[in-house]
Formats: C-alpha cells, sequence, structure tokens
C-alpha cells in the first residue's frame, strides 16, 4: 500500500467516524428535542391542572359567598316582614289600650264591671281580709260597690294583708293577659300560617 491508498483509507476512515459523529449527534439531537417537548407537555399540563383546580376553588368560594349573602338578604327581610307584623300587632294592641279608656264613660255599665272584677279577684285570693287598690276617680264608685262584691264572694287591684298575694285585675291587665293568650291567633287571622 502506497501514501496515496493510506491517505484514502484515512479520508474514507474520517468520513467514516464524521458520519457515524453526525448521526449520533442526530440521534441525540432528536432525542433531546423529545425528551423536551415531553417535559414541556407534562409542565404544560401541570399547571393547566393547577389553573384548573384555583379556577374551581375560586368558583366554590364565589358560590359560598353568593349562598351566604342570599341567606343575609332572606335573613333582612324576613326581619322586616316580622317587625312590620309587630308593628302591626302592637298598634293594635294600643288601639285597644286607647278604647278601655272610654270603657269608664258609661257609669252603669263600668260599675258592673268593677264589681265584676272585685268579685273575680275575691273568689280567686279567697282570704278574709284583702286590700284594694283602685284608681283615684274610681274611689267612690269603689266604695259604692264595694258592699255589693263581698256578698257576691267576689280595673282594680286587692292583695293579701301580707301583701304576698297579689290579684292585678286591671283592664290594663286583663288587656295584657288576653293580649299574651290570643297572640297567636291574632297573628295567625293577619298575616296566615308563616312557615318556619
Amino acid at each position: 500500500m502506497n501514501d496515496l491508498d493510506v491517505s484514502k483509507q484515512i479520508q474514507q476512515m474520517v468520513r467514516f467516524i464524521r458520519q457515524e459523529a453526525e448521526e449520533k449527534a442526530n440521534e441525540i439531537s432528536v432525542s433531546a428535542e423529545e425528551e423536551f417537548n415531553i417535559e414541556k407537555l407534562q409542565l404544560v399540563e401541570s399547571e393547566k391542572k393547577k389553573i384548573r383546580q384555583d379556577y374551581e376553588k375560586k368558583e366554590k368560594q364565589a358560590d359560598v359567598r353568593k349562598k351566604i349573602d342570599y341567606s343575609m338578604q332572606l335573613n333582612a327581610s324576613r326581619i322586616k316582614v316580622l317587625q312590620a307584623q309587630d308593628d302591626i300587632v302592637n298598634a293594635m294592641k294600643d288601639q285597644a289600650a286607647k278604647d278601655l279608656l272610654n270603657v269608664s264613660g258609661d257609669e252603669d255599665a263600668y260599675k258592673q264591671l268593677l264589681k265584676d272584677l272585685i268579685v273575680q279577684c275575691l273568689l280567686r285570693l279567697k282570704e278574709p281580709s284583702v286590700l284594694l287598690r283602685c284608681r283615684e276617680e274610681d274611689l267612690g264608685l269603689v266604695e259604692s260597690i264595694l258592699e255589693d262584691a263581698k256578698e257576691d264572694s267576689g280595673g282594680v287591684v286587692l292583695a293579701s294583708r301580707d301583701g304576698k298575694i297579689v290579684c292585678e285585675n286591671t283592664l290594663d291587665a286583663r288587656l295584657d293577659v288576653a293580649f299574651r293568650m290570643k297572640l297567636p291567633v291574632i297573628r295567625r287571622s293577619l298575616f296566615g300560617q308563616v312557615a318556619a
């Protein structure tokens, strides 16, 4: 073999090695590109998942806030309705109290009413001796019916002598008692059945 053959053979080996190196470099480049794309895809999917989770979390929070706001508005409107109903009922009671002021206008009817109230208190107390309180303007009327009331055993306030037992039978007290007892019926007739 001469120098020319050796040189050709060396040139051929260099080309072969260079071609092998280029193929290997291409393989490495393609493999790196694939790995890069896979890694990039995984990162993109991971970030998309985080974004979806954040969106779902914020959507749930907004939903909860919306429900809380709705509940607060509903409670506020319920309170307004209850307050308006209470105002109406209290106005009725106030009107009834004003109407009671006119009861003493008919002296015969008022005298009978006072007698009945005194008799009722006496029957409730069942005491041999009692204290009787009344309005100053009713004193003469009460004194005039006291004997009749004693005979029947029966607005005034009576108390046992020691003051431990008190029977308040004033018109205001009776209005309060009647009002408390009839309040559910009054509300039902005014406002209908209220759902809880």
